[in-house]
């Protein structure tokens, strides 16, 4: 890439307290957006007159859009400004949200959740704006507490999800969406400032964007439909084949444009290549988990003889405790970047991951247990997505930080994908064989084994522990403070490698 603008130092940096909430809020707001509809899929294929399998696009759609738009939106901010794209972004989720409102078709209602992907361009702009715009010793707790505000809003919105279908149809999510981003929208026009820095000499490269959405696209497809067409069938295969070449031929292009969508050089610095592996793997086990245990806790215990019969809403409940962790982590986690730097962090919240999931496969039979694993799953989420954000900025330059987080960003949701599918592949796997007449009042649901639960619970365990493995490829570097805070980095400051 040609040479940046450099960051330019403001006279008056503004007060954490009036930018953070906003950026904050923004981040809440979509991700409740995105996992709300996620426990009320069954009854509205039923709604919507939709097969069990079409329904999904509501889910699939969604992931297709916010991870082909969030790098794009990402490094637009840092090519033309922060603030302008968070509310595109954040237009995105107001224009889905109000299409979702006002339709009956189901057609429109993917078109809706395509538009709020859009959304997902809010965690890499925020964290951007967080290292622009706030005082350097307010940067890691800043960036802490958004990167944390996304496992508190999914834990946020299947509780939503549940209190509002207790009262109202399921039309009442979408309004919840609405106002939610439109009360980000108006906070972020009034409390975040324009930015102080646009990179005037980068350039745009749409060969780059397309080929990114081209090889993205075919895989999520490939991984989200994999367990309806099956893994072995000519349309899986040949989607990931496409995503396989597609995907190279991105490289090429990355590597020989003046101004790529994606510095290769930079996403292959260690820091930022096993924080993304990290990244990949949590989100597998984050979406994998709240997939599990919601149908887990929903099963009927008098035909399975395990789980809680639960409704929507106590369903939402059993996962809160997620919530509380995640919030709890983000000052924690901040504590322990300031003062350690990020791998600690890093590394427990894919321990306290593996733990929680592994205490699941054996001990499931109380509500309790739910409410305990739950409860350490957040907090390890929120410690590992509070950490990923400092080790990313300490390794790239401010005016590469929007397209840097946003690409992780991204493989957090590619996870996330492959975990649900995973999970579901493990569960429809192996299925309770009712008699005719008990199988005939189920109306073709299929009820999995509980050796079908355990096996999912072991295999998010060990994600989670390979997770805690790979903060330990990256080398201990000079400078933790400046690593620590998301400090720019400049050619003759950048941290030098040591032993680790």
């Amino acid at each position: 890439m040609s040479e940046a603008a450099k960051p330019t130092a403001t006279a008056v940096k503004p007060s954490s307290a009036r930018v953070l909430p906003a950026l904050i809020l923004a981040m809440l707001a979509y991700s409740v957006i995105q996992t709300a509809v996620v426990p009320i899929l069954p009854s509205l294929a039923l709604e919507l007159k939709v097969s069990g399998s079409d329904i999904t696009w509501l889910m699939t759609a969604n992931l297709l859009s916010a991870a082909v738009l969030t790098p794009l939106l990402g490094r637009f901010g840092d090519l033309r400004g922060r603030k302008p794209m968070l509310l595109i972004s954040l237009a995105g989720l107001v224009l889905g949200s109000g299409l979702a409102v006002a339709t009956h078709s189901f057609s429109l209602l993917i078109l809706a959740r395509v538009l709020q992907g859009a959304g997902g361009g809010v965690l890499p702009l925020a964290i951007s704006i967080v290292r622009d715009e706030l005082p350097r010793e307010k940067v890691t707790g800043g960036v802490a507490a958004i990167s944390a505000s996304m496992g508190v809003g999914s834990g946020l919105g299947l509780v939503a999800t549940g209190l509002l279908l207790e009262h109202w149809d399921y039309k009442s999510i979408f309004w919840m969406g609405l106002v939610f981003a439109l009360i980000a929208v108006a906070l972020v026009v009034l409390r975040v400032p324009n930015d102080p820095v646009v990179d005037k000499n980068g350039g745009a490269d749409p060969l780059g964007a397309i080929a990114l959405a081209g090889w993205l696209s075919a895989l999520l497809v490939a991984v989200s439909r994999g367990n309806d067409w099956g893994w072995t069938s000519t349309k899986t295969l040949g989607l990931f084949a496409v995503a396989a070449v597609v995907a190279l031929l991105w490289g090429v292009i990355e590597a020989k444009v003046k101004h790529p969508l994606v510095d290769l050089k930079m996403m292959a610095r260690p820091a930022v290549a096993f924080t993304n592996i990290s990244g990949l793997l949590i989100g597998f086990g984050m979406y994998g988990s709240f997939l599990v245990i919601s149908n887990f806790t929903q099963t009927p215990e008098k035909l399975a003889h395990y789980g809680f019969t639960a409704t929507v809403l106590h369903a939402g409940v059993l996962l809160l405790p997620s919530a509380a962790g995640s919030m709890i982590a983000a000052p924690v986690g901040a504590a322990m970047i300031a003062r350690r730097g990020p791998r600690l962090p890093l590394v427990l919240g894919g321990l306290f991951g593996a733990v929680s999931m592994a205490y699941l496969a054996l001990r499931h039979s109380a509500e309790g247990d739910i409410y305990f694993a739950s409860a350490l799953f957040g907090l390890g989420v929120g410690l590992a997505y509070a950490a990923m954000p400092a080790f990313i900025n300490g390794a790239v330059p401010a005016e590469q930080s929007g397209i840097a987080n946003g690409m992780n960003a991204v493989l957090r949701t590619v996870g996330g994908a492959i975990g649900t599918a995973v999970m579901g592949a493990v569960l429809t796997g192996d299925t309770i064989k009712f008699p005719p007449q008990v199988a005939a009042m189920l109306h073709g649901v299929q009820i999995p084994t509980l050796d079908a639960y355990k096996h999912a619970y072991w295999i998010t365990a060990v994600v989670c522990l390979i997770a805690a493995v790979v903060p330990f490829a990256i080398r201990a570097a000079r400078g933790t403070t400046a690593v620590a805070q998301g400090a720019p980095v400049t050619d003759a400051a950048r941290p030098t490698k040591t032993a680790a």
